[in-house]
């Protein structure tokens, strides 16, 4: 299982402040003459959060990729069902479903519905429950 984003910039943290740690320590040792070793230690601390940060977005990409796959997978789906249902309605129920989503309130419509006949959606599922007949 992958270590979440937080928890690796909560380690980062920590490697950074034991290297600014090391870095203020060498400071106070050392009287100024050692300046190139400070940008060494100022580069390996940048090269250090850039390779963490770097792990973290890659995890964080390939979760967002199988993320993407499974809703392609699920719309995919969806439409072919509702190729299906669209295959099994008839035209009058198409047509009364088409006016109910031009009315903005097809929840409203299919209780009216419902009142006189069952609604379009209901049949619909009824129909598909038992299985396509092709």
């Amino acid at each position: 299982m992958r270590e979440p984003f937080l928890q690796v910039l909560g380690r980062d943290e920590m490697a950074m402040k034991l290297l600014f740690w090391e870095l203020e320590q060498h400071l106070k040792s050392s009287s100024g003459a050692s300046v190139v070793a400070i940008d060494n230690k100022i580069e390996q601390a940048m090269d250090l959060v850039k390779s963490h940060l770097m792990y973290a977005v890659r995890e964080e990409v390939e979760v967002l990729k199988e993320q993407i796959k499974e809703l392609v997978e699920r719309n995919s789906q969806l439409e072919q069902e509702n190729s299906v249902l669209k295959n099994l309605a008839s035209p009058e129920q198409l047509a009364q479903f088409q006016a109910q989503v031009q009315s903005g309130s097809p929840a409203a419509s299919s209780i009216q519905g419902s009142q006189q006949q069952p609604a379009p959606s209901v049949q619909l599922a009824s129909q598909t429950a038992a299985g396509p007949s092709a």
